[in-house]
């Protein structure tokens, strides 16, 4: 993990600075809160649960305040497989030593999977934001008074929060609880830092992304991205990756008939990358069998899974 830098003449006293990490069960919304609360896509998302698989950092810097949010892996019961485990470990590793938990509820209600969640805060003794998100999707907004009354008993949360992150809904309120609860210290990142995640591993997610929603019926978890090569020239970029799944069936749906799925897959990928690069990128692809590869943590590791934790602790 690159070391952060602190920002030159900041002042210790007048500025805010601390690490918030972002908790919930799958599917909640943590890494659409996060992309618009940064103002850009940084975390990637999709419709199926456990999309992020690592903890990834996003800061966002505001005049005095500087907020370094940790997006997390969806918190559940991890299962025998390696991935699965690691997911859960990446979450829960990330609630160490953060100033500040985002705890992410929808507005329908509470559910078993956010009991999970709550235990996790709670063993993390983390002062915590409830996030009630999604609140645009309630036909009756007369609900949501007795579901923060409710979510009020469950913990001893620092302020309750009902927010869209997907329709940019009360999410300055969202911001000003944080930066209210955020220690005196100064910056530890550059005003014009993002992430600490390197370009390539910000690829292969898109790449992954793009598998996924374009696969996901077929192939919801059995995917992994390695970037072989980016060469950033002008006028075009070129980006080499590969596609790995555990199966030879899951290879002939990945390519498709002619090669028109992972054509499909680079063309979505190419938009977004060159997004994130700022100029014209050549996206080639591959796909390749490694057999049972989420069940085995030796290829975890290959494929870039390490234990690395965003939160400060790590540091």
């Amino acid at each position: 993990m690159t070391e952060p830098v602190a920002e030159a003449g900041a002042d210790p006293i007048e500025t805010r600075c601390g690490y918030v990490a972002l908790a919930g069960r799958p599917n909640v919304g943590k890494s659409t809160l996060m992309n618009h609360l940064l103002g850009r896509k940084l975390s990637i998302t999709s419709r199926k649960p456990q999309t992020t698989r690592q903890a990834l950092i996003g800061v966002l810097t505001r005049d005095q305040a500087q907020i370094v949010f940790v997006d997390t892996p969806g918190i559940h019961v991890a299962s025998g497989r390696a991935l699965n485990r690691y997911m859960v470990g990446q979450a829960v590793g990330s609630l160490a030593g953060v100033e500040l938990a985002l705890m992410l509820v929808e507005a329908t209600g509470w559910h078993d999977g956010d009991e999970i969640v709550r235990r996790r805060i709670r063993e993390a003794d983390v002062p915590c934001i409830c996030v009630i998100n999604k609140i645009d999707r309630l036909r009756h907004k007369e609900r949501l008074l007795p579901l923060m009354d409710t979510l009020s008993r469950k913990h001893d949360f620092e302020a309750l929060v009902p927010v869209s992150a997907l329709k940019n809904l009360a999410l300055d309120d969202l911001l000003a609880e944080v930066v209210s609860r955020l220690p005196h210290r100064s910056h530890l990142f550059a005003a014009d830092e993002v992430t600490d995640r390197s370009l390539a591993f910000l690829v292969g997610e898109i790449v992954r992304e793009k598998a996924m929603r374009r696969l996901g019926a077929e192939l919801p978890h059995q995917t992994a991205v390695v970037v072989d090569r980016i060469t950033l020239s002008e006028p075009c970029a070129e980006v080499d990756a590969v596609i790995y799944v555990e199966r030879d069936t899951q290879k002939r749906i990945a390519i498709g008939k002619g090669g028109a799925m992972l054509k499909s897959i680079g063309e979505d990928a190419r938009k977004d990358i060159e997004a994130l690069i700022g100029s014209q990128a050549m996206v080639r692809l591959w796909v390749k069998v490694d057999r049972h590869w989420s069940g085995r943590p030796e290829a975890l590791q290959r494929f870039g899974y390490h234990s690395q934790r965003a939160a400060k602790g790590a540091r």
